[in-house]
């Protein structure tokens, strides 16, 4: 099943940095970002949440909530909030991700010929009615938050 514009979202509660458990659903009213993102710190995935926190402002001020999504443990999760000043949400989706992959964003990869099953670097916006208003499946790293923002002529 391939989700599409408009379906449903796949409602999910996962823990945050801080062990509390989050559910999508808690943010009906509110559009919402969800970015999965492979592992917290490294090069990629560092400028991707930056770019979110450099525009967070605007996000916040069109109530639109921001969650991150890896398979890091909280701790971790921590010390990238930490050394990188993030104001928004990093959830654990932990082996074998059962929400990346209701998202079909967890999967065979490749790497180096190596290949291994990890988290596919994928945003999906959810619109206020918990409706998946549009998906992101070749992502740019340091423009994610500005092609959201772009796209949602909020810019």
């Amino acid at each position: 099943m391939t989700l599409c514009i408009g379906d449903s979202a796949p409602d999910f509660t996962l823990p945050n940095q801080d062990s509390v458990d989050i559910s999508l659903s808690s943010f009906k009213g509110s559009r919402v970002v969800i970015y999965f993102y492979p592992k917290d710190d490294t090069p990629g995935c560092t400028k991707e949440a930056c770019s979110f926190r450099d525009n967070w402002e605007l996000f916040k001020s069109n109530n639109i909530q921001v969650l991150g999504i890896s398979k890091d443990p909280s701790n971790s999760h921590i010390k990238f909030i930490d050394k990188h000043k993030l104001p928004f949400i990093l959830l654990t989706d932990s082996e074998p991700c059962p929400v990346a992959e209701s998202y079909e964003s967890y999967g065979l990869k490749k790497f180096m010929g190596r290949e291994y099953y990890g988290m596919m670097r994928h945003t999906f916006v959810i619109d206020q009615d918990g409706k998946i208003e549009l998906i992101y499946l070749k992502v740019k790293s340091e423009n994610m938050a500005n092609q959201i923002l772009n796209d949602l002529k909020l810019n």
